[in-house]
């Protein structure tokens, strides 16, 4: 899966332009490297996102296409 898609889904980022956005202005890495938009996520994939003076670590642990508010926490883990 596409990783502005992921993050939309998971709901990290609530929606895909600005996810699409954080990736051009390199605030996004997976696995230690800066990840452009149509990079594919795998399970067990490391995410990095820099939010300000925040970042936010989470690993990857079940994608799917689509999901429900309350299902969503199930796609990743806080690192």
């Amino acid at each position: 899966m596409r990783l502005d898609k992921y993050l939309k889904v998971s709901r990290i980022i609530k929606r895909r332009t600005v996810a699409n956005e954080a990736c051009d202005a390199g605030r996004v890495m997976v696995n230690g490297k800066v990840a452009k938009a149509g990079t594919e996520v795998r399970v067990g994939d490391i995410i990095e996102i820099a939010f300000g003076n925040k970042t936010v670590k989470v690993r990857v642990t079940m994608i799917a296409d689509s999901t429900k508010k309350e299902d969503a926490k199930e796609m990743f883990e806080y690192v």
